[in-house]
This record gives structure tokens, C-alpha cells and sequence, in this order.
């Protein structure tokens, strides 16, 4: 055996933020991996310590700046209840809407940066950002930016929604129902794209929850677990759909996990338009918050489109006395080495792109 080591990064096309990986190659086959990370970090969890609660939420934001609505909807959450307010029943039905709006947005970006990663299907790259770009134009209208939306308030929402909202959001449904079903004629036709995935990377079970994955990865190992369905928020106890999930483990069932919660995402959004009541979804303006009692500790968790956000608050009168994260980039990371272990270098960037991870969150 003769082992060679090479430096893939920390800057690097196939990486999704800044990753430096250090990997043990005999020949073309992997024998070890060792992720560096740290290259984003800016200590995000003692800074919301040093600021009051609504001015944090753009922190949040910046933790995943592919799916930025889903990790404000996280720490607004945590708010709510440090501060012992519920959030206004139709802005509870707007915001299962535009979180999975952003799990469509998110899924969309990553099977297109899949394709890319492998080196095929550009087509499906230009597609994938084409429908994307729907999605955010409804994201952005309804929050007044394209990127760092800002737009979850205590209690609900930073604005009211657009008039010609519902409208839009079914038609963009209508729309993305067609368009999606196109990329499995072409991707999962394809045999190069499929013989780059299947079998590649592969995560059992057993490993998966030994490593406390998250999410889609998770879901692709065989164990259906979502926050939605185990601990409902919001309305998801109201509303019917399903969670995808494959027995295989490889890159090629993470791939059809999240293809088909694209699916189940606008079975959501069109349940909970036909059910949304009126009323006022604007939440409570930016002010000193002083509540007249506040619970010791607070855990807040949410299916975010990578896996499950959770935070954990011990919350002072004005502002957390302690914060901490657990975000899925930096979990599901972690089982990069035992996917890689015995694969061929070529399939380091399928495996990597297979996980999903974004260093914003992960550095933190």
C-alpha cells in the first residue's frame, strides 16, 4: 500500500462555502478523509448573547443563506416562547407557506449543484435555477428582499402579505408540479447520472443514527424521522402528506428523498392555502421586550430543509443569557469519512454534494 495525501481546497469549485479536506489515497481509492472546517466562523451564538432578541435575527439568517427564511423561522420560534407569546393563527398558516416555499428553493439549488458537482446534466443546472428563481421572486415580494428576508416578527410576520398572494402561490404550484416532473425524465434516465450515484457513499441505518444524522440523509438511510411529524408545530398536525424516504443509503436515495419532498412540500403549501383563514398575519413591532416571567431554558426545533435546526435558550429579560445551535450542516458532516472510506476520489465530490452541508451554519 502506498498512501498519498492530497489537499482538496479550502477553496475549491466543488465545495459548498469553504471546506479544506485532507484525504488518504491509495491509487484512486480513499482511505481516509478529514474535514477542516472553522474557515467561516464568527462566533454567532456569544454575539446573540450581547444583543437583544429582534435584533439577532439576521444572524440567523446568514447561518444558511441558501434556506435563510427556515433558520429565521427557527430563532423567532425560540423567541416566542422565551417571551411567552404565540404566534396569530393566520400567520401560523403564512408561515408553514413560506417555509416550504424555501424547502422547495433549497432542494431546487441543490439538485442542480448535484449535477454539477458529477459533472453532468447541465440542462437540469439551468432548470433547476430557472424554477428557483419563481419561488424567490413570491419569497422575495412578500418580505421586500431577495436574500436575507428579515421577515419573521414575534407573533408573526413582518408585513402583511401581498393581496394577489394566494393566487400566486397556486399558480406557482400549478407551474412547478409540471416543471419538476421533467428533471426525472431526464436525470434518472440517464445512466451515467444514475451509475454516479447508486451504490456510491453508502450510510446503514444503524450508522446513521450512531452519527445523529439529520433529515433528508437520514431519511435516505431508512429511518422516517421529521420534526413535523414527531413534535408538530404550527399546523402540520392538521395537514396530510408524506415523508420520502429510501432503504438504500447512497448518494442516489439522498437524491430521491429530497426530489420527492419537493412534491410533498407543494401538497402542503396547497392544503394549507385551502384552509388559510383571514386575519392579520403582522407580528409585534421591534421593541425592548420585558415579559413577566420567563421560562429557565427554551428548546426550540424545526425540519429545516437540511435536517433538524434546534436551539437551546436560557433566556434573560431582554435579550438570551445563553444560546446554542445544533445545526444539521455540522452533524451530517461529520459522517463524510465513513462515506468516503473505499470509494474512488472521483466520488468524494458526489458523496460531499451528496450531504447537503452549507459552512455557514457549520462554522457558525
Amino acid at each position: 500500500m502506498s498512501i498519498m495525501r492530497i489537499n482538496v481546497g479550502p477553496i475549491h469549485p466543488s465545495t459548498h462555502g469553504v471546506l479544506r479536506m485532507v484525504v488518504d489515497v491509495d491509487g484512486d481509492t480513499i482511505e481516509n478523509v478529514e474535514p477542516h472546517i472553522g474557515f467561516l466562523h464568527r462566533g454567532v451564538e456569544k454575539l446573540c448573547e450581547t444583543r437583544m432578541y429582534m435584533q439577532n435575527p439576521s444572524y440567523f439568517e446568514k447561518l444558511d443563506y441558501i434556506s435563510p427564511m427556515s433558520w429565521g423561522d427557527l430563532y423567532i420560534g425560540a423567541v416566542e416562547q422565551a417571551v411567552g407569546i404565540e404566534c396569530k393563527e393566520a400567520a401560523q398558516y403564512a408561515r408553514v407557506v413560506l417555509i416550504e416555499l424555501q424547502r422547495i428553493a433549497n432542494h431546487l439549488l441543490w439538485i442542480g449543484t448535484l449535477c454539477n458537482d458529477i459533472g453532468q446534466l447541465f440542462t437540469t443546472f439551468m432548470w433547476c435555477f430557472r424554477d428557483r428563481a419563481k419561488v424567490l421572486k413570491i419569497l422575495e415580494d412578500v418580505a421586500g428582499q431577495r436574500m436575507f428576508y428579515v421577515n419573521m416578527r414575534v407573533g408573526g410576520l413582518n408585513r402583511p402579505l401581498p393581496a394577489d398572494f394566494k393566487d400566486r402561490t397556486y399558480e406557482l404550484c400549478d407551474y412547478l408540479l409540471t416543471s419538476v416532473a421533467e428533471y426525472e425524465k431526464v436525470m434518472d434516465h440517464n445512466e451515467i447520472f444514475k451509475e454516479r450515484l447508486k451504490g456510491v457513499g453508502v450510510l446503514s441505518s444503524e450508522d446513521a443514527i450512531a452519527y445523529g444524522v439529520t433529515g433528508p440523509v437520514l431519511r435516505a438511510s431508512g429511518i422516517e424521522e421529521d420534526v413535523r411529524k414527531s413534535m408538530p408545530y404550527y399546523i402540520y398536525d392538521k395537514i396530510s402528506f408524506s415523508l420520502p424516504f429510501k432503504s438504500e443509503g447512497d448518494c442516489y436515495a439522498r437524491y430521491r428523498v429530497r426530489y420527492e419532498e419537493i412534491f410533498q412540500s407543494i401538497r402542503i403549501i396547497r392544503q394549507v392555502l385551502d384552509m388559510m383563514p383571514e386575519g392579520d398575519v403582522v407580528g409585534q413591532p421591534i421593541k425592548l421586550i420585558n415579559p413577566p416571567a420567563k421560562p429557565d431554558t427554551v428548546v426550540a426545533r424545526r425540519e429545516l430543509p437540511k435536517g433538524e435546526g434546534l436551539i437551546y435558550m436560557v433566556p434573560d429579560k431582554q435579550k438570551p443569557y445563553r444560546l446554542s445551535i445544533r445545526a444539521p450542516g455540522f452533524v451530517n458532516l461529520a459522517v463524510l469519512p465513513k462515506l468516503c472510506k473505499g470509494e474512488k476520489f472521483a466520488d468524494l465530490f458526489a458523496i460531499f454534494g451528496s450531504l447537503d452541508v452549507i459552512f455557514g451554519e457549520t462554522d457558525r
